[in-house]
Formats: C-alpha cells, structure tokens, sequence
C-alpha cells in the first residue's frame, strides 16, 4: 500500500482527492496540502482527509506525492518531493520551462524514482481503442476547442490544451519532429487563446494542430491518416472510428463498398469498424497505473522524458508565435 498526499486542492485537486478515494487497493491517502486555508478547511471536511499546513509536512508523509498545482508551481513541488526521493505523479506541462524540465530529469535519476506526467489523453478509452490501429501516422489533423474559463489562462493555449494533442501525435507517431510552423491571436487573456501549429517528423509525417479555448462549442477530436486506413478519435464523446481498404481479387462483391482505383488498377473494399470503447475514468486509470509502476518496479505510461518532449515541442511552437513570418527556419 502506498502513501499518497496531494499538492493542490483546486478544480483539479479535488478530482484527484477523489479518484484516490476509489483506489483502496494501491494507495493510503495521508491527506493534501493547499496555500489557501479556507480551501483546507472546505475539502478536508467534504472528503475526510487530513490538510497539511506545509508543503514539507505533507511530503515528508507519505511514499508518492501528486502535484496538482498551477503550472508555475510544479518545479519547486516536485523538487521539494525528489529530494527526499519520493515518487511523483506531475499534472501537465511538467513544468512552466524547458530548463526546469531538464533540471527534474537529472533530479530523477539521482534520485531514482518514479516520476509520471499526467497527460491524461493517453488513458481516454477512445484512444485506448484505436492504439491497436495506429502504423506509421502520415498526416494527422486535431482539434480541441473549449469555452472561455479563466482558470488555466496562467499560460497560453499551447501549455494550457494544445500539449494534450502534441503528446498524443508523439505518441502514436513516433520519430522526431524536424520543422515548425505556427500562428496564434491573445484574445482575452495576455497570451495566444487560439493557435494553431503544424508539426513536420523526419519520417515524413505532417501534423496540423488546432487549439481554442475562446469557442462556442467544446471539441476534442483527432484524425490520423495512413497507408489505407483513417482513424477518427473523439476525446470528448470517447467514441473511436477505423475506416480500413484492402485490395480486391477479381470483380467486387456488388453489395460491397467498393472505390475503382482506375487505369485497371482494380478495386478495393472499404471497411468499416467501431472498436469496443470500455468505460473508464482516465484520471483514476492514471493514477493506478503510476501505483503499478511503482510496485511493480516497471516503466510509467508517461515519463518524464515524454513529458520533457512534449514541453520541448511546445515551447518551439510559442518561439514561432512569437515570430510569425519566420516559416522557413527548421527548428
């Protein structure tokens, strides 16, 4: 059984307080700390755990520490817990800089633990679904819209939604990513709401990334191309659908969906798919497999070298939105 105190005890604080509570069989929850003593006092009577006065007394209390505090708080969090070697689950971005991010890799492996970053996308059933599916990603187009909430505006659109989508294409696509393009527009807040980037692999694959969080209308989709097949990944609505052709020996069955390639090149079927999505919660799923990491002494989902990538990935694109017609650089 592991000892687990959380780090932050906002919106997404309390999410993690509860699926904790639903995870008996890995983890004891000592408590949580938050700066803010009128929210010790409300979530600690809402869920019955101790609240800590000190960010210290609660990591000196427990094996894991989860830190779910705004972004520009997780080096010094995640620090203070690696130098007392305990193992860490980090919410997304890692960290607010690249030099911080380099600075808790090298802390990792002095101090030799287990650290996860929570980009919780990997764990939504819809995209658990399609992995299978996934060979060699050729162009991948991604969308995820959201409605203005101040919460989060501590930094851009990138940090905030984007990197969500930029680990995921990471993930499924493998390689590195060669060159940049990006452009972006600070609507309401003082940093980019709404951009959009388009990442190019050194194996050829090209990703177009929308983020938004100044729409109407929610939407977290992505769409993955590749050698005859086309993989539509709905985060929001955790729905996954696989349109697969294959080629065809002599004449088509004539109630088959069927595309002539032309210039006798014959036929090939389509075929349609809609993987079983299983229900989950992504966050608690998260959060038990770090504690299987961590007691079966195996490599987290997402390490802090993805994590690292995804930040690195980021932050090349807020360098492009600084600097918009500087498209023909390769970063």
């Amino acid at each position: 059984m592991l000892k687990i105190g959380v780090l932050g005890a906002g919106h997404l604080g309390k999410i993690h307080l509860n699926c904790i509570s639903q995870l008996k069989d890995v983890y004891e929850c000592v408590g949580f700390y938050d700066p803010d003593s009128e929210k010790r006092k409300e979530v600690s009577e809402k869920f019955g755990y101790a609240a800590y006065d000190s960010i210290d007394a609660l990591i000196d209390a427990c094996d894991v520490v989860d830190i779910v505090t705004p972004t520009l708080s997780h080096f010094e969090c995640a620090t203070a817990a690696l130098k007392k070697t305990k193992h860490v689950f980090i919410e997304k971005p890692v960290t607010n800089t690249l030099d911080e991010a380099r600075a808790l890799v090298r802390l990792n492996e002095e101090a030799n633990v287990k650290i996860q970053v929570g980009h919780v996308e990997r764990y939504n059933p819809a995209y658990v679904a399609a992995r299978g599916a996934f060979d060699s990603p050729r162009f991948v187009e991604a969308h995820r819209l959201s409605q203005f909430n101040p919460r989060g505006t501590d930094v851009s659109v990138v940090l905030d939604l984007m990197i969500h989508d930029i680990d995921i294409v990471l993930n499924a696509v493998g390689g590195n990513v060669r060159k940049i393009s990006a452009s972006g527009v600070a609507v309401l807040s003082d940093t980019p709401d709404i951009a959009n980037a388009r990442l190019e692999f050194d194996n050829g694959c090209v990703a177009n990334l929308t983020a938004s969080r100044i729409s109407l209308k929610a939407m977290r989709k992505a769409r993955f191309f590749q050698r005859d097949a086309y993989i539509s990944v709905d985060f929001l609505t955790k729905e996954t659908e696989i349109v697969r052709m294959r080629g065809i020996e002599g004449e088509p069955d004539p109630f088959a969906m069927t595309i002539d390639l032309g210039n006798g090149k014959g036929f090939k079927e389509i075929l349609f798919d809609k993987p079983e999505v299983h229900e989950g919660n992504a966050i608690r799923d998260e959060l038990k497999s770090f504690a299987e990491a961590i007691i079966n002494d195996t490599t987290p989902e997402v390490t802090i070298s993805d994590g690292y990538r995804a930040l690195d990935v980021a932050h090349r694109i807020l360098e492009k939105l600084k600097t918009p017609f500087d498209q023909d650089s390769i970063s």
